[in-house]
């Protein structure tokens, strides 16, 4: 089996998620500055995600992603098959004819295949909220305040310079110039 950074960035993410559960919706810039990942990625991991109802998205002002059922209820298996990471160590991903068209099984295809079996039996034991006790266990600090946002509560004020004639008559004035 060979993890990618999606199934990686993916149980990252969620488990950063998972850590700051309890003070609301979790922004994706927030996790994004925290675990160095790419936004845009995020977003698309967020989505297969939301698509599998491991997670729920809020909109709006304050919103951003919260987990879609308990923690201890998602396992690590759930998070990487739902961002669509093979777990699969065998040649012909199921297939017959590993060793070509017509060749049937290899001679270690059944290796592999308990193989999978043991990692995707290994995956669905480790829940979500095993990995979060263990980060706070190691004693990872939760920020209390959440990062600010790009929207202000206090509206800011320009001045407005107006270049253009203000009045029929200033127009009018202007054109005969």
């Amino acid at each position: 089996m060979r993890l990618t950074t999606k199934g990686r960035f993916a149980v990252t993410a969620m488990i950063d998620l998972a850590l700051r559960s309890n003070a609301g919706p979790v922004a994706l810039a927030a996790i994004s500055q925290r675990q160095q990942i790419s936004l845009s990625y995020l977003e698309q991991l967020f989505g297969k995600l939301r698509r599998h109802e491991l997670v729920e998205s809020t909109r709006g002002p304050g919103g951003g992603y919260s987990l879609g059922r308990a923690a201890g209820e998602i396992t690590v298996a759930d998070i990487i098959v739902a961002v669509d990471e093979p777990i699969d160590a065998t040649g012909c991903a199921g297939k017959e004819g590993c060793m070509g068209e017509d060749s049937g099984k290899c001679m270690t295809h059944d290796l592999w295949a308990s193989l999978n079996t043991k990692m995707i039996e290994y995956l669905d034991s480790i829940s979500l909220q095993k990995l979060v006790d263990e980060q706070l266990a190691k004693g990872v600090s939760i920020d209390a305040a959440p990062i600010k946002r790009a929207i202000s509560s206090v509206p800011v004020v320009k001045p407005i310079k107006v270049t253009a004639p203000n009045s029929v008559f200033a127009l009018g004035t202007a054109l005969t110039k």
